[in-house]
C-alpha cells in the first residue's frame, strides 16, 4: 500500500488528505482501488438551519396574498354579492307586486262575475215579467176583439132574423093571398090579408 492510500483510508469523512511533499512522488499500486465517501446534506425545506427563513418568507407571502384579497378580489366579490342581493331584492319585491296585482284582478274578476251573474238573473225576471205583460195584453185585446166580433156577429144575426121574419110575413101574405084567390075566385084586399096573417102571428 503507498503512502497516498493510506492517507485516504485515514480520512473516511471525505476531508482531503494532506501529502507530504517531502515524501516524494505518489505512487498508486497497480489494482488498487480509491474509496472516497461523501456526507449527504438534508432537503433544504426540512432543513431545521432554514425554517426561519421559510416562516418569515410564508408571512411575508401570506400577507401579500392577503392584502391582494382585500384590495382586489373580496371587494369584487362583495359587490357581486350585494348586487345579487339587491336584485333579488328587486325580484321578491316584483313578485309581492305581481302576485297583489293578481290577487286584486281575481277579486275584481268575481266581483264583476257576481254582478253579472245578478244582472242576468234581473234581465231574467224583467224579460219574463215583460213576456208575462205582453201576454196579458195580447189576451186582452183578443179578447176585446172576439167580444167585438161576436157583438157585430149577433147583431148581424139579429137583422138576418128579422129581416127573414118580415120576408116570412110577406110570403104569408102572399101565400094567403094566393090561396083565397085560388079558393074564392074573387080578389081579395091586400090589406086584409097582411092583418089576417099578422092576427095569426100574433
Amino acid at each position: 500500500m503507498t503512502e497516498a492510500f493510506a492517507q485516504t483510508q485515514a480520512h473516511p469523512t471525505g476531508e482531503a488528505p494532506t501529502v507530504n511533499q517531502t515524501s516524494g512522488p505518489l505512487t498508486v499500486e497497480a489494482g488498487a482501488h480509491t474509496e472516497v465517501t461523501h456526507a449527504e446534506a438534508p432537503f433544504p425545506p426540512l432543513n431545521p438551519e432554514f425554517f426561519a427563513s421559510q416562516i418569515l418568507w410564508l408571512a411575508l407571502t401570506f400577507g401579500v396574498f392577503y392584502y391582494v384579497l382585500s384590495k382586489t378580489i373580496v371587494p369584487r366579490i362583495a359587490e357581486m354579492l350585494e348586487n345579487r342581493r339587491e336584485r333579488i331584492a328587486l325580484d321578491l319585491e316584483a313578485a309581492e307586486r305581481m302576485r297583489s296585482d293578481a290577487d286584486e284582478a281575481q277579486a275584481a274578476y268575481e266581483q264583476e262575475l257576481t254582478e253579472a251573474r245578478e244582472r242576468s238573473h234581473k234581465i231574467a225576471l224583467d224579460a219574463r215579467d215583460a213576456a208575462r205583460a205582453d201576454a196579458d195584453a195580447e189576451r186582452k185585446r183578443i179578447t176585446a176583439d172576439l167580444d167585438t166580433r161576436l157583438d157585430t156577429a149577433q147583431a148581424r144575426i139579429a137583422d138576418i132574423k128579422n129581416q127573414a121574419l118580415a120576408d116570412v110575413g110577406t110570403i104569408a101574405e102572399d101565400a094567403a093571398e094566393a090561396i083565397l084567390i085560388e079558393l074564392t075566385g074573387t080578389d081579395v084586399s091586400r090589406d086584409d090579408v097582411a092583418q089576417a096573417v099578422r092576427s095569426v102571428r100574433s
